[in-house]
């Protein structure tokens, strides 16, 4: 039986495992799906396959978080980073499209590794954060989102600004319902949409809704900011590993 993407049964093993605690991510603490979906599947194959993997399967969970969290929304700060990722995301998948599996496994991961050590050295604003600076990260996740990979740039922005848990929550999934719905038009576009991508998501389906649905319920009852510090964590050494396999493929 061949498996989608090349993948052999250990491959796919861990991309159960790492699905499901993707989405455990995701449900728990708002953001972090694509980067941790992308960043595994770098391991064991060429990480492009899964963006669309990554969008689809995000844009679904904000779907099945949207009634638990619409009462929180910034919508001025959405509308604001959804305008700036209108731009920017055609540019990342031009950009993205034209280099090579290993140059794009070794761009993701330090993206990615740049973005937690934002996130883990607690950067500030010491200014107010306006409307050019909010359209500005939304360009820049734009382009990340090329990659799966647009939600870390707004959590940057967002950890460095004083806001509430339930609303930085609630608009990062906001957020990333209107980029994921522009995303995939995009990518079905270029023709990153495959067979294959809907034979995975067809399986994955019931790992990523498990998943957000268990995050969540533990996200009220504990206090997400340890937890956020371990799925940084995780996702700088999976993107350690993406560098380490790029460089010595």
């Amino acid at each position: 039986m061949n498996l989608p993407f090349d993948l052999g049964p250990l491959g796919a093993a861990f991309m159960v495992v790492a699905f499901f605690a993707a989405a455990f991510v995701r449900g728990y603490s708002g953001f972090g799906f694509g980067a941790l979906v992308v960043s595994a599947g770098a391991l064991v194959m060429n990480p492009l396959h899964l963006v669309a993997v990554a969008i689809i399967g995000d844009l679904i969970l904000s779907l099945q978080q949207w009634h638990g969290v619409r009462h929180q929304i910034d919508w001025r700060r959405v509308l604001t980073l959804f305008a700036g990722s209108v731009i920017g995301l055609p540019l990342g998948l031009w950009a993205l499209t034209t280099i090579t599996e290993d140059l794009a496994r070794a761009v993701i991961a330090l993206y990615v590794l740049g973005m937690c050590l934002a996130l883990l050295l607690g950067w500030t604003l010491t200014a107010r954060a306006g409307t050019p600076m909010t359209f500005g990260t939304g360009a820049v996740s734009g382009v990340a989102n090329a990659a799966g990979v647009g939600g870390l740039p707004v959590v940057v922005f967002f950890a460095a600004q004083t806001m509430a848990p339930v609303v930085f929550r609630a608009t990062l999934i906001a957020y990333f319902m209107l980029l994921d719905l522009w995303t995939i038009p995009l990518l079905l576009h270029r023709g990153l949409i495959s067979g294959d991508t809907l034979v995975v998501l067809v399986v994955a389906l019931p790992l990523f809704v498990l998943g957000a649905w268990t995050g969540g319920r533990r996200f009220l009852r504990t206090e997400p900011r340890e937890f956020r510090r371990f799925a940084i964590i995780l996702l700088m050494a999976l993107a350690l590993s993406g560098l380490v396999k790029a460089l010595w493929p």
